[in-house]
């Protein structure tokens, strides 16, 4: 079973091609034309040996925001497509990663129930020319476009480019957990029987 999506999206603000095998080998290939962006979905995609392609483009001559909004929600898409019936998942994944001195906590439900818990009090800095809280802003519409329960803790840390770092480490090594095929389990992990 092949568990891979292609996605396009084309708005009047941005244009997105992305690729996605969930059982890859951590290979990436991201151009989004946000240098920060682009560090932080490889750091994900080696993480959480996902083979992921991303061609983006869009109107950043006004800001960063349409365009980090609506790579998360291809992305989201994505997993969404590629993990079809969720039959034999295991569902859930957590992974705590150190940075340095950070140390962040991301958990995720592949439950079709979209949800964010972001506990990051993070100032509003640029990290090069990326607005910090517009890394709330992909998680939010990964969670909703992949309808997960997606919960980010930090647990201490004081340099911001080692927090969301460690977060988009964690966010992929959880991930890989929570899409994890386990052998023993006949259909959904769910006493509903649906996901």
């Amino acid at each position: 079973m092949t568990r891979s999506a292609e996605i396009e999206r084309i708005t009047t603000e941005t244009q997105i091609n992305l690729s996605l095998n969930i059982d890859g080998r951590g290979t990436a290939s991201i151009q989004t034309s946000v240098p920060f962006l682009d560090h932080m979905l490889n750091l994900f995609s080696r993480h959480g040996l996902f083979d992921l392609n991303i061609e983006a483009k869009g109107d950043t001559e006004i800001d960063f925001h349409h365009l980090v909004e609506d790579v998360g929600i291809v992305l989201g898409e994505a997993f969404r497509k590629a993990l079809g019936d969720k039959k034999g998942i295991v569902r859930y994944g957590s992974s705590r990663i150190p940075m340095d001195e950070t140390l962040a906590d991301l958990t995720i439900d592949l439950s079709g129930r979209p949800y964010l818990v972001y506990n990051l009090d993070l100032p509003k800095v640029k990290v090069g020319n990326f607005d910090v809280e517009l890394a709330k802003e992909f998680f939010q519409a990964f969670a909703n476009s992949c309808a997960c329960n997606l919960h980010i803790n930090l647990i201490y840390g004081d340099n911001i480019h080692h927090i969301l770092e460690a977060c988009f480490k964690g966010f992929g090594r959880a991930l890989d957990s929570a899409t994890t095929i386990d052998s023993r389990l006949d259909g959904i992990m769910s006493t509903k029987g649906v996901l």
